[in-house]
């Protein structure tokens, strides 16, 4: 890994070691020409395969998964609002991930921030922002009190 110049601003010239990670890609669909967009509804319509549709269909599947437009898949994430792709893996090819399903890795159990932002290619902060923001939901909706009654209070959720 090359140093890279810490601008913290005291002058000292001090120098940090940056992980070297590819970031995601986003690809706007705004951006998309009439051609690619039809491409892709030719694709769309070229599919003969039968994608599963229940977790028991596919947890015995093939891994890593090719069903790259399951809302678990990891490979990409779509966002219907800004109608943008974005490619969590652009260094890497579907077949070439250690891990493709959301919820392979859920079953997997507890997990450091750590791994998990290497699984997600996320940074160990992005991760625990994520975390805070989806704990944070399911005290609004009450599902962290309905956890917290039916198997007991957790620390967890008392911290945040």
């Amino acid at each position: 890994m090359d140093p890279v110049r810490n601008d913290v601003g005291d002058g000292s010239g001090s120098t940090r070691q940056r992980r070297s990670r590819l970031r995601p890609k986003t690809i706007a669909g705004k951006r998309l020409t009439r051609a690619e967009i039809q491409e892709g509804i030719k694709l769309v319509d070229d599919m003969w395969y039968e994608r599963p549709k229940t977790r028991a269909d596919c947890v015995d599947g093939p891994r890593p998964c090719p069903f790259v437009s399951c809302k678990f898949h990891l490979y990409l994430d779509v966002k219907d609002e800004t109608q943008s792709i974005k490619l969590n893996f652009p260094h890497l090819e579907v077949w070439e991930m250690e891990h493709s399903c959301a919820l392979d890795v859920s079953e997997q159990g507890g997990m450091t921030l750590e791994e998990v932002g290497h699984i997600l290619n996320l940074t160990r902060e992005r991760v625990r922002q994520v975390e805070v923001a989806g704990i944070d939901k399911l005290k609004r909706v009450s599902i962290v009190e309905d956890i917290e009654r039916i198997f007991g209070s957790s620390t967890k959720f008392e911290d945040l």
